[in-house]
């Protein structure tokens, strides 16, 4: 802040027992922690940098913990009205010396969790609380708390210098800088295909892939890990999917957002998730090149199809929305719905047709789904997954 050193920590007096929190670290969100009683903490999330909405992500640290003993923590702060936090979601927590010691990480916490209107509100606004009980596992430890599974941009750095460095997948995935962010960090795009036989790689179809647009998403960064690690292995399906599609990969379009611990938003306080049809690559970089890359791939090659991955916070399952024109056009349309529909069927124990919606609603026009399927992408989704 102002170019000075984050404070030092406060050193307690022998017998004071009251943790201390941090957030000041990649992708941490904490404002303000309010003591109620010796075991009773009010928590404050930070907005969005920039704006006065969207808390919903949470990550901090805590120490000087005590075990054995009853803790309450509230989060008086929310905005939205429904939660999964209703339906059985709990938080996550993280032990430093469990993970030492046993090798056990993030973990689901909490008893007698609640979310529930309260009395904060100004004005028009309304705020919501989140509050659980919980024993921590060790005394002396430092432990996390997050609102999902953290994956920073440099777990993504990591990830990616192991796959530039392994020689077999270098020889069929290539990373190349896409852009720089606004606070100048790299948007990475990967090419992932088999080396044409003969020169015969110019028919081959482009699968286009994004992810993590909306920071406090992690999930899905751990879904394009997968789909990555599915797609660079060495099974007979991953090699007969490299020999017959190009796929473009932007596996985080907001590194900013997700280093200063936003929920949703990158450092203009926009939601980039509207802006595909602006031209303003200085306030929206990633998502401006994404969409001239998407043009420049469908100049060369047919797009077969083309998926935003995001995760939700109020819906069951793992579910897609795609885009479905009023007429029906004659062949060789590929209507909308058969490829979740297919995935459906390939994984019902994950994935829910039931919950995929196909409505261009005029709220959603500047989303990558609807602006890709206006550019011509027939199969062009979001993925949600709870």
């Amino acid at each position: 802040v102002r170019g000075l050193c984050p404070l030092k920590q406060i050193r307690h007096q022998k017998g004071d027992n009251t943790l201390i929190f941090e957030a000041r670290f990649e992708s941490g969100n904490l404002q303000k922690v309010v003591k109620v009683n010796e075991f009773e903490y009010q928590l404050t999330l930070r907005t969005d940098l920039y704006t006065s909405r969207h808390t919903q992500w949470y990550y901090f640290q805590v120490s000087n913990t005590q075990a054995g003993m009853q803790y309450r923590f509230t989060i008086v702060n929310f905005t939205k009205r429904n939660s999964l936090y209703k339906c059985g979601l709990r938080p996550l927590l993280y032990s430093e010396a469990d993970a030492k010691k046993h090798k056990v990480g993030w973990r689901r916490t909490g008893n007698e969790i609640k979310y529930y209107k309260n009395n904060a509100g100004q004005g028009r606004r309304q705020y919501f609380s989140l509050t659980w009980t919980f024993q921590f596992p060790h005394d002396q430890d430092t432990c996390y708390f997050a609102h999902c599974y953290p994956y920073t941009y440099s777990n993504l750095q990591e990830y990616l210098v192991a796959i530039s460095q392994d020689p077999v997948k270098s020889k069929f995935c290539k990373i190349h800088i896409l852009c720089h962010s606004l606070a100048g960090n790299i948007v990475h795009v990967l090419t992932i295909t088999n080396p044409p036989k003969s020169g015969k790689g110019t028919e081959r179809k482009a699968v286009i892939v994004t992810a993590r647009v909306h920071p406090g998403e992690t999930n899905s960064s751990w879904i394009m890990k997968g789909l990555l690690d599915y797609i660079l292995g060495d099974s007979g399906k991953a090699q007969l999917l490299r020999d017959n599609f190009v796929f473009k990969v932007v596996p985080m379009l907001n590194p900013d957002g997700v280093i200063v611990g936003n929920h949703r938003c990158s450092l203009t306080g926009q939601d980039l998730n509207r802006k595909y049809r602006s031209n303003m690559k200085k306030c929206y970089p990633s998502v401006c090149y994404t969409r001239n890359m998407i043009e420049r791939v469908m100049g060369e090659r047919d797009v077969f199809l083309y998926c935003d991955i995001h995760g939700h916070n109020r819906k069951h399952n793992v579910f897609m929305y795609g885009c479905e024109r009023k007429q029906r056009t004659k062949a060789p349309y590929v209507h909308p719905r058969v490829f979740p529909l297919l995935l459906s069927k390939s994984c019902p124990d994950k994935f829910s047709f039931p919950d995929c919606r196909f409505r261009v609603r005029k709220s959603k026009e500047g989303t990558g789904r609807v602006v890709m399927w206006k550019m011509g992408i027939n199969n062009s989704y979001t993925l949600e997954a709870s």
